[in-house]
């Protein structure tokens, strides 16, 4: 069986977006491959935090993965600064990196442009991201468009070090999801639905509430032709808002575009918003469940324990391929 890899940085409550275009899918991969899925805390810290906001995010990302149905006898979910394996390792791939590719990183170069103190981290964190993924022999790496270049760089890393070392890890395969891969802002039909997104009715909070979800998708921008049809070069927005209603409902694009022939854009903004809070509704209810609950905590245990189990053992031969340490005598 295939290793599949993912990890999601705990820096706010994940996007309607993030559901549709990585974790819908994840639960699908659960049943198929070994799943490991990372909250990636240490990541996170590139960019200062409130300790006690990033306490509350980690937990709340671990019970978002449950909600929309993550099994823990299924797939591995665990924390990654609870695997001292993900930081050492890290250490080690940043001693087979180069600067040059570091600093051509686009995220790079984007959240440091014109930025007097940024943290080295932030030029550093992708070997850290290599090391998340080699330690457990990935096969699959689902990410989206924005991170495939970091994929390659491990890749990169990956095969530097095999030559020069030893032979000892998988090199990944990059899987961008076909439908559902970018879902995109509801202001901006240019720019990705992010959480990071200062502008709240730019996306939809997974745990946003059936009154607020309705506001935001009935103030999304559309277009001035009026009607409902996917055209992604010449009616951005409405193809985006026809993404989500098919990836929430089931339905093809084809039969919603039937429906709402002649119809104008506030019916279909009506009908769109009830399709996302029923799809919201369950992940909700179980979320609530989880947050506070030592079912939480038992699982994140156990994650733990299995991650470790298995990343200590690639850190060790990866220390001892490089020379590090004592060798063991007979």
């Amino acid at each position: 069986m295939k290793t599949v890899f993912s990890g999601i940085q705990p820096s706010g409550t994940l996007t309607l977006g993030n559901y549709l275009g990585a974790m819908k899918h994840f639960v699908e991969m659960q049943n198929d491959y070994n799943c490991y899925f990372c909250i990636v805390d240490q990541h996170a810290i590139t960019v200062p935090q409130d300790r006690l906001k990033l306490r509350e995010n980690i937990r709340s990302l671990a019970a978002l993965y449950l909600a929309v149905g993550i099994d823990h006898e299924k797939a591995t979910l665990f924390i990654q600064s609870e695997v001292p394996a993900h930081a050492q390792l890290g250490w080690l791939m940043q001693c087979v990196s180069y600067i040059g590719e570091l600093e051509r990183m686009t995220q790079f170069k984007d959240k440091s442009d014109g930025k007097e103190a940024v943290s080295s981290a932030l030029l550093t964190y992708p070997p850290l991201m290599a090391a998340d993924i080699l330690l457990y022999k990935t096969d699959i790496v689902p990410v989206g468009e924005d991170q495939k270049q970091h994929l390659e760089l491990t890749r990169d890393l990956a095969e530097r070090f095999n030559k020069k070392y030893n032979d000892i890890f998988t090199i990944p395969e990059v899987r961008i999801p076909k439908v559902g891969a970018r879902i995109m802002s509801l202001n901006d039909p240019a720019k990705k639905m992010s959480k990071s997104n200062p502008n709240p009715k730019s996306y939809i909070s997974m745990l946003d509430d059936e009154k607020t979800i309705t506001k935001k998708i009935k103030s999304a921008v559309t277009d001035t032709e009026g009607s409902i049809r996917f055209d992604r070069d010449e009616k951005p927005a409405v193809s985006n808002l026809l993404s989500i209603y098919s990836l929430c409902s089931g339905e093809s694009i084809e039969s919603i575009e039937e429906r709402y022939a002649g119809k104008g854009y506030g019916d279909f903004k009506s009908d769109l918003a009830e399709v996302v809070v029923e799809t919201l509704r369950p992940i909700q209810q179980r979320y609530y469940e989880l947050i506070d609950s030592d079912e939480l905590d038992d699982i994140l245990d156990h994650g733990a324990n299995k991650a470790n189990h298995v990343a200590s053992r690639m850190i060790e031969k990866a220390e001892r391929a490089m020379g590090l340490g004592r060798k063991k005598r007979k």
